[in-house]
């Protein structure tokens, strides 16, 4: 019964050292955490995108988390500053990602802002990353005749257009460019000090 009564014992205080190791003492951390300054709420067109960024497995295959150089040459990838905790003020839940089978998307909208090779590249990747392995979307386009008013049409590069048709971008796939375009997080996460303060410390 004393072993029993030992082995339940180290089970909880183990539990406990957890908790407050990965939940307690995080939450401490962060709880008054700000955005930083640059920092936008999305807006609901960008919250639709976020939803059918979810939706179509975008978080399986690109991770939102460039890394410190002491760590990785994310930043020799073009893919931005390491993240810090306020870069995902406003993301419930983030989406860090876990798999790099595609590049980080966590600057893609500082990267690449044109609506127009999103779209495209959605479309049909291997028309702008020859031999691509990410998969295309044609359910989130229509294929028409001719476009009618208020239609979103996509250029595509020569050779990839349906022979004889246009290819017109739906709703749900504008709201996610929309998404990837507000992936921006180019902004400084330190304040720059202000002449004054500058002054001051080269005083010291």
């Amino acid at each position: 019964m004393q072993d029993e009564l030992k082995l339940l014992g180290g089970a909880m205080v183990t539990l406990a050292l957890a908790t407050s190791a990965l939940v307690v003492v995080p939450h401490i951390q962060l709880s008054k955490l700000e955005a930083p300054a640059g920092l936008k709420p999305y807006t609901s067109a960008q919250l639709r995108g976020r939803e059918s960024y979810i939706r179509n497995g975008c978080v399986y295959c690109h991770s939102q988390q460039p890394r410190d150089k002491a760590q990785a040459p994310d930043d020799k990838r073009g893919w931005g500053r390491a993240s810090v905790a306020g870069d995902y003020f406003y993301d419930k839940p983030h989406l860090l990602g876990t798999m790099r089978t595609g590049p980080d998307l966590f600057n893609i909208g500082a990267r690449q802002p044109s609506a127009d090779w999103h779209l495209g590249h959605l479309y049909q990747p291997r028309a702008y990353t020859p031999g691509s392995i990410m998969p295309s979307y044609p359910y989130l386009f229509d294929i028409k005749d001719a476009a009618e008013p208020g239609d979103r049409v996509v250029n595509l590069p020569p050779g990839y257009n349906p022979a004889g048709k246009i290819v017109v971008a739906k709703q749900e796939m504008l709201d996610l460019v929309s998404y990837l375009q507000g992936l921006d997080h180019t902004y400084p996460v330190i304040a720059a000090p202000t002449p004054a303060a500058a002054a001051k410390g080269a005083a010291k």
